[in-house]
């Protein structure tokens, strides 16, 4: 489409040069980081794993809002990144429309993703997982563990070749605010 490719001619210096810097760490660290990055980035795989968690924290009195919460962010994110800004925006993988992306994806040794790339679903269920489970709940290890995954599944989506910068930061723009808009709902 149209704004596809402005997205890709617009931000193409910002999209190589931190695709870049991922390609640098896979060549350094890639033994190590690479089944990392697709342990990490499986967290956000379709959001089965946060819907499920959002499901098991509605069967409890205590934990019940909160799983209303991350389950409305789950699925209104799904709806606005998976079924309706990503087919219409219908931006390629990274992989598919630049040579060199293909070779870092291929040397990284990252599976095959289906689909477009424009916004990352995984970064959006996993910001609007987290996020919703940061403002609902205190604790500092869970404060922890949300900002932790906040950062890494995105991150993992760049590792691996299959998302862009500009994909992943729409995302997590997109996720913040919706979290922040269904919080006070609930």
């Amino acid at each position: 489409t149209a704004a596809a490719q402005w997205l890709n001619t617009a931000f193409a210096g910002y999209d190589k040069a931190i695709l870049k810097i991922m390609h640098s760490l896979a060549g350094a660290l890639g033994p190590v980081l690479t089944p990392l990055m697709k342990l990490i980035t499986f967290l956000g795989e379709k959001g089965l794993l946060l819907l499920l968690l959002s499901l098991v924290l509605m069967c409890f009195a205590r934990t019940r809002r909160i799983g209303v919460c991350v389950f409305g962010a789950v699925c209104c994110g799904a709806l606005i990144t998976n079924f309706i800004l990503k087919d219409w925006i219908a931006r390629p993988r990274p992989f598919e429309t630049v040579d060199l992306y293909r070779q870092w994806w291929q040397a990284v040794g990252s599976p095959a993703e289906d689909g477009y790339s424009f916004p990352s679903g995984h970064t959006q269920n996993i910001v609007g997982t987290t996020a919703s489970l940061f403002a609902c709940r205190k604790e500092k290890w869970v404060r922890i563990v949300c900002a932790v995954l906040m950062v890494l599944v995105p991150f993992s989506r760049m590792y691996l070749g299959v998302h862009t910068p500009l994909d992943v930061g729409v995302s997590f723009v997109l996720a913040l605010a919706l979290a922040a808009a269904l919080y006070p709902a609930f």
